[in-house]
């Protein structure tokens, strides 16, 4: 154990140093402030969008739903992004992965340490953009002191779920070329659809309810949204789940989520292993 803390530790150093090297410290900052901002912005006007099309009055409960949703979606395309490329960068771009590999330590386990600098950089996203909603565009949060415990535990929940389908998508990556980072972007865009980030579940299909049923991060925002936002009276049609039911669920997903994130590591290693892809770069 000391070992693998040692492992994902160091990742982890290694990762923010990656992250935020590029510039000075106080302009590093200055940019993690403005850009959740600006993506604030962005909600803004397609909400304005949404109004001029199909409600004149507006909705203050649509708005609501729509900007924490958005905002909590930021963990998504940060951390399956950041978790999906650890093995691209360092056998593509920096082509160090062969010294890596090597190494005594478990490669797994610094994968989910370079990961955590992008969980701590999206943390920090998403306190601004929550922030700023409540300051400046009416979005009305209220976390109960009582239910911070159940908050904290859903976030880790969710975000353990996100890093298993990263380190998923990792292990297809052993044996694909470097333009698959297309299979990472998409994946949360298939997120965004059917797990009531944008719009409830309740304005799909039956057969699009069904999908977003099926995925953990669904049952993710609609807990997360009951307890930051418990004013929203959003149709999500999971209203017949209590909030103890959903972590169940979570609880369940991240575990076995888990447990088909190391299958697919696994196989995804041990095939490019075989065919010695390891270290293949792939130079187009």
């Amino acid at each position: 154990m000391s070992t693998y803390w040692r492992t994902f530790k160091t990742a982890a150093w290694l990762g923010w140093e990656m992250d935020s090297n590029w510039t000075e410290p106080w302009l590093f900052v200055l940019y993690s402030v403005i850009k959740p901002v600006a993506g604030a912005f962005i909600l803004v006007l397609m909400y304005i969008v949404f109004v001029a099309i199909g409600r004149p009055q507006g909705d203050t409960d649509a708005f609501s739903y729509m900007y924490v949703g958005n905002s909590f979606f930021i963990f998504v395309a940060t951390v399956l992004f950041g978790t999906f490329q650890v093995i691209q960068s360092d056998r593509e771009w920096y082509q160090t992965i062969r010294y890596i590999y090597i190494s005594p330590i478990s490669y797994y386990v610094y994968i989910l340490g370079r990961a955590a600098s992008k969980i701590a950089v999206a943390v920090f996203a998403v306190a601004i953009t929550l922030l700023f909603g409540a300051m400046f565009l009416g979005v009305r949060l209220h976390l109960a002191l009582a239910d911070v415990p159940m908050f904290l535990v859903s976030t880790v929940l969710g975000l353990a779920v996100l890093l298993a389908i990263g380190i998923c998508l990792g292990g297809i990556s052993f044996l694909t070329a470097k333009h698959t980072h297309g299979l990472a972007e998409g994946i949360p865009g298939l997120f965004y659809v059917f797990c009531g980030v944008l719009f409830p579940l309740s304005i799909l299909p039956s057969w699009g309810q069904a999908i977003g049923r099926a995925i953990p991060l669904t049952y993710w925002f609609e807990i997360t949204r009951r307890l930051i936002a418990p004013t929203i009276t959003v149709n999500t049609t999971l209203a017949g789940f209590d909030p103890l039911t959903i972590l169940f669920f979570l609880i369940v997903s991240s575990v076995g989520f888990f447990a088909l994130s190391v299958l697919i590591y696994k196989v995804g290693e041990y095939f490019a292993r075989k065919a010695g892809k390891i270290d293949m770069t792939t130079s187009y």
